[in-house]
């Protein structure tokens, strides 16, 4: 299975730390918050990995260069334009090939453990979700979990993590180049029982602003210490 990091986005609320760097590569716990999925993903037994990107692409592709230094082989998909989430992979399409593929967000760390989604089989579902409890920023959460099938309504919403495994039909209708987000096509599926979730209690951030950047760098350096 091949993966795709999500690293297109502007980090507007990341500002001014994004003015002169693509959000991927701030620095937490010494390392470029890339790096760690990076690294993880070549821990969890992934070896092809697709990176998108738009603002300050050059950057990122400086920076990873071909994955090499990861134990990784990794292949660009420039952006003129953020496409947002769908239209980003629509594009990439071309890059991961015929089977489903595991995306994850270049802005998240967590401890979760990639390698049991790279043996995950899909079957007739569109997506399989990782799914988390809702953060302080986002209290309301985006989609319930019921035996092992994602709503988007329910008793209890979970926060969509980033991490998700999805089969490329799910892209098929998206013409290369368009803006399209992820949400209702998701929504879509969902209603005729075509996507599978599961629930992670580890560690999860979500790398929004300065402050939970700072928070997390702090938190890491002082388990390193």
């Amino acid at each position: 299975m091949k993966a795709m990091i999500l690293a297109a986005g502007r980090g507007v609320r990341m500002r001014p730390l994004t003015d002169a760097s693509p959000k991927s590569l701030l620095a937490v716990g010494g390392k470029p918050l890339i790096a760690w999925q990076l690294e993880k993903l070549a821990r969890a037994g992934f070896s092809e990995i697709v990176v998108n990107h738009a603002y300050l692409g050059d950057m990122i592709e400086a920076a990873l260069g071909d994955g090499s230094r990861f134990g990784l082989s990794i292949r660009y998909s420039p952006e003129r334009e953020a496409l947002e989430t769908a239209g980003g992979i629509a594009l990439a399409l071309p890059l991961l090939g015929a089977g489903p593929f595991l995306v994850v967000n270049a802005d998240i760390y967590s401890d979760y453990d990639f390698s049991a989604l790279a043996r995950l089989d899909l079957q007739d579902r569109l997506a399989h979700l990782v799914l988390v409890d809702n953060p302080p920023q986002h209290p309301r959460g985006d989609f319930a979990l019921a035996a092992g099938q994602v709503r988007d309504a329910g008793a209890r919403l979970l926060t969509f993590s980033g991490i998700g495994v999805y089969a490329p039909r799910l892209f098929g209708g998206i013409a290369p180049g368009a803006k399209v987000p992820l949400a209702p096509l998701l929504r879509k599926a969902m209603a005729a029982e075509r996507v599978s979730g599961e629930h992670y209690r580890g560690r999860w951030h979500d790398i929004g602003t300065p402050e939970r950047l700072r928070a997390l760098d702090a938190e890491l350096r002082d388990r390193r210490a």
